[in-house]
């Protein structure tokens, strides 16, 4: 189900979806708690999403609220023991993502993002904002914080003949949810997956306690890449969300982490498919 059904950002990209593989099939329902009973393109638009779960059973939802609400679409969403949530919206006050994901510790419910573009399981389905057409089925999983180098890695891994099992933009958002740890234990269990591409960027410590548990558990061999180190042309590249603390969460420290757990890191963002290639067997 698609929550912000009814805005332009929400009709643009529900169609987007539906257009795509599985998608006619897949979006079932719209939410919007002023428009019930109407419809957008023939999906049916309920008031809650307690409703639209019991009217077409559909167990994920993707939002487009806009960010004064968009924390309480995601409460509504877990309230309703969705499985999946996928918060596409930007700048969600961070006292509302507080607050929401304190709430969520004992739910089932899975978030990703704030901020995020969504997912895609080329040829099967995609959530989100993720375009589409730049993707094709392959064997190399992504999991990113930044949308705009998902694009690029995706770009990368298709001009060396290389699909994807599933691609995941995370978020760049300080407060979000599934992390990249969530992720890789998912990809290291798929058995559709052979190798991943990682992308980070400067701030926190995911990409350690990551790479932490990659050295002792994963199977599968994975290649990194931090954004926020300066790229060749000297701009920097990172999220606002992306903040160093007490010198801690440099790209330099992450990428010494990585290495040191056996991941193949790049510098340069502009290589980042060619290692991977080189790691495939």
């Amino acid at each position: 189900m698609t929550q912000g059904i009814t805005g332009r950002t929400g009709q643009f990209h529900t169609r987007m979806c539906v257009d795509y593989a599985n998608g006619k099939n897949c979006f079932v329902a719209g939410v919007n708690p002023k428009k019930p009973g109407e419809n957008f393109e023939h999906i049916p638009i309920y008031a809650t999403v307690k409703e639209a779960k019991q009217a077409t059973g559909a167990t994920v939802s993707v939002i487009y609220v806009p960010p004064p609400f968009a924390a309480a679409a995601i409460d509504e969403a877990v309230d309703a023991e969705l499985d999946l949530v996928i918060c596409i919206t930007e700048g969600i006050p961070v006292r509302d993502m507080l607050r929401t994901r304190y709430k969520m510790q004992e739910d089932k419910t899975l978030l990703i993002g704030p901020n995020c573009p969504g997912i895609i399981t080329p040829d099967e389905i995609k959530i989100g904002i993720i375009p589409g057409h730049i993707h094709k089925k392959g064997r190399v999983g992504v999991v990113s914080r930044s949308g705009t180098l998902t694009y690029e890695a995706v770009a990368q891994l298709m001009e060396l003949g290389l699909g994807q099992s599933t691609c995941i933009g995370i978020g760049g958002d300080p407060i979000n949810g599934l992390k990249h740890l969530d992720v890789m234990r998912l990809f290291n269990d798929d058995n559709e997956t052979d190798a991943v591409l990682m992308v980070g960027e400067i701030g926190g410590s995911d990409e350690e306690d990551c790479a932490y548990w990659i050295k002792y558990n994963m199977t599968k061999p994975v290649v990194g890449f931090i954004a926020g180190i300066t790229a060749p042309q000297g701009k920097r590249m990172g999220h606002a969300g992306a903040i160093i603390s007490g010198g801690k969460g440099t790209a330099q420290e992450k990428l010494a982490v990585m290495e040191e757990c056996g991941i193949k890191v790049t510098r340069n963002p502009a290589e980042m498919g060619k290692l991977l290639k080189s790691v495939l067997r």
